[in-house]
């Protein structure tokens, strides 16, 4: 079971995460979708599939959005469908907006009773400063004490972790609100990860808190505006990162062996014997080649997490 895995230390976890189809996209394309996802899923060894939900994020920075923002569908909606095609089960995605405690609540009553999501990470917005009716702690506080049992997670940034503003902090504080887990921000450089999984155990330790899970994310990027998004997101591709994989003759086989050594690099440290960690793969692309290139990369990964037990 996902619950008793992502809470047990002992257990490793295998993830994929992906994007629910554009708003207004016809019922029959988004059950093609589902069917064409679970068709390449099937073979893989996963514990669950993620599906993120998308906020217009252009608040956050001032440089220029890469691809044109389009919602999606209700992420309840296709985790239930995912659900269902894989057979496995799905961590829905919230972000929270300008959402009250009582619309909240609601929201969550609704999630549980007509969508059966039982797995729920929650997202905060991507402005900071701006002051909201309700306040991510609270939010995950309700959450985590909700009647239906949700299994509440939260997301982890390690390029947001400065001396002037700790991400191991914010960590802290979720899992003693209600997290039980966190999924990273996808990974391009081993050093930010590493600097926050130390501190997060540094803190955990201080406090007497058990730390959480901590499933990382890999994406493939072979291509110049695949990483132009991911820096958009607020990913760190080193520079000298992006050269490699775009001179290399083979830039997505690249792209793979890249993620596979920062995942070296980051699990080569005492903490990882202590904190419990996992894998999340995701294609942020919609060409064929990288999303291919995503299913290769999570038995790559997997591999990697097998050898390091």
């Amino acid at each position: 079971m996902l619950k008793e895995k992502l809470l047990d230390p002992a257990s490793g976890v295998l993830l994929y995460g992906t994007t629910p189809p554009r708003t207004g996209t016809a019922e029959d394309a988004v059950r093609a979708a589902a069917d064409k996802l679970a068709a390449r899923l099937a073979s893989l060894p996963l514990d669950g599939v993620v599906v993120y939900d998308i906020q217009d994020e252009s608040g956050r920075t001032a440089v220029p959005r890469p691809f044109a923002f389009t919602g999606t569908i209700d992420p309840r909606a296709y985790a239930r469908l995912l659900a269902g095609r894989t057979g496995r089960p799905s961590i829905a995605y919230k972000s929270l907006g300008a959402m009250d405690e009582p619309a909240w609540q609601a929201w969550l009553d609704e999630s549980a009773r007509d969508f059966g999501v039982g797995f729920l990470s929650v997202v905060g917005r991507p402005t900071s400063g701006v002051k909201y009716p309700l306040a991510l702690a609270k939010a995950i506080r309700l959450a985590a004490a909700h009647r239906s049992g949700f299994a509440v997670g939260g997301v982890a940034i390690a390029e947001r972790h400065t001396a002037e503003r700790s991400e191991a902090a914010r960590l802290l504080g979720k899992s003693i609100e209600g997290c039980g887990y966190f999924i990273s921000q996808t990974v391009y450089s081993a050093q930010a990860t590493e600097k926050l999984l130390a501190d997060y155990l540094r803190d955990c330790r201080g406090a007497s808190v058990q730390p959480r899970r901590i499933v990382l994310t890999f994406a493939p990027a072979a291509r110049e505006k695949t990483m132009a998004f991911l820096n958009w997101l607020g990913v760190r591709i080193p520079p000298e990162t992006a050269r490699a994989i775009l001179a290399s003759a083979s830039p997505l086989r690249k792209s793979i062996e890249v993620c596979r050594d920062n995942l070296r690099r980051i699990l080569d440290h005492p903490y990882a014997r202590d904190i419990p960690l996992g894998i999340n793969v995701e294609s942020v692309s919609i060409n064929r080649d990288e999303i291919d290139a995503s299913i290769e990369l999570v038995h790559v990964l997997s591999d990697v997490m097998k050898s390091a037990r």
